[in-house]
């Protein structure tokens, strides 16, 4: 498929509806929780709230898929370290 100068950079119909969010997801947070989330938004100066949970929350799971892909020899395992938020 040729790109031309008209072609480049335009979306087509089909793939703007595609990408469409048309799911909603809602989940509730502590006291803590919510004060942690707005000391981040003001320190790193968050504009776009929504933006920035979805994508957080699709870096984590495709991280995750990334790890869990199967591999053709055995990694041995990392020893697990106690990683709680020590924010309060």
């Amino acid at each position: 498929m040729a790109v031309t100068k008209a072609s480049r950079g335009k979306k087509s119909e089909q793939d703007k509806e595609h990408l469409l969010r048309e799911h909603r997801l809602t989940f509730r947070l502590n006291d803590l929780e919510m004060k942690a989330l707005m000391k981040y938004y003001k320190k790193y100066k968050v504009k776009n709230k929504a933006r920035f949970l979805r994508e957080t929350v699709m870096y984590a799971v495709l991280k995750k898929f990334d790890e869990d892909y199967p591999t053709l020899f055995e990694v041995p395992a990392a020893p697990v370290q106690d990683n709680s938020p020590t924010l309060f």
